[in-house]
């Protein structure tokens, strides 16, 4: 297997960024590291789940990932929309589940009282 450049890495970022975003109007997706999987992100990527399938809601993506690098946080999770900043969501419970799924991912209202961040990092 060839030594990956930075070129390459670059390249490969714009063509995963562009091909996850197409196809979905809403991404959920649960940060489910050790910290996060200790600290109840299971339940909450199941509430997510039982949201979407109770509600019947199309275009709507659930994923996980690993941890977020703010163990203290969690359970978290970020929506992302297309064309918009995503937001991260932290110490989450069922009740915020329900909560953000009714107003951020069906109204598209962000809940500050649960938000950590908008936006993302960028990448070096």
């Amino acid at each position: 297997m060839p030594k990956l450049t930075i070129e390459n890495f670059y390249k490969y970022q714009d063509e995963f960024r562009k091909s996850s975003k197409s196809g979905y109007r809403a991404k959920i997706i649960v940060h489910t590291g050790t910290c996060g999987i200790a600290s109840g992100a299971e339940t909450i990527y199941h509430a997510f789940k039982s949201e979407i399938q109770k509600r019947a809601v199309a275009g709507v993506v659930l994923s996980s990932s690993g941890c977020a690098g703010l163990c203290s946080r969690e359970p978290m999770a970020t929506i992302y929309f297309q064309n918009d900043q995503p937001v991260k969501y932290y110490e989450l419970t069922e009740e915020k589940v329900r909560e953000i799924f009714e107003k951020h991912v069906l109204n598209g209202e962000i809940v500050p009282e649960y938000a950590l961040s908008v936006g993302e990092e960028p990448v070096c």
